[in-house]
């Protein structure tokens, strides 16, 4: 089942459809990125983007890392 999510950008309202499931997880996110309730600039959205995009890289190399302990036990 699909749940709303809003968050404002720019004093423009933007409504993202997601998962129920998920929707509690982004939530939570987003509150430590933006002001949830409030307007954002989008230079916070796109600090927020690289910032994700980073702890994503960091989780790539720790998968390759362990991958590769793995391969040579």
């Amino acid at each position: 089942m699909k749940t709303k999510v809003t968050i404002t950008f720019n004093a423009k309202r933007y409504d993202i459809g997601v998962e129920e499931d998920f929707a509690q997880f982004l939530i939570e996110q987003m509150k430590q990125d933006f002001d949830f309730h409030g307007n954002n600039e989008l230079k916070l959205l796109l600090q927020a983007y690289v910032h994700k995009n980073f702890a994503l890289y960091q989780q790539e190399k720790e998968t390759l890392s362990l991958i590769e302990q793995l391969q040579n036990l």
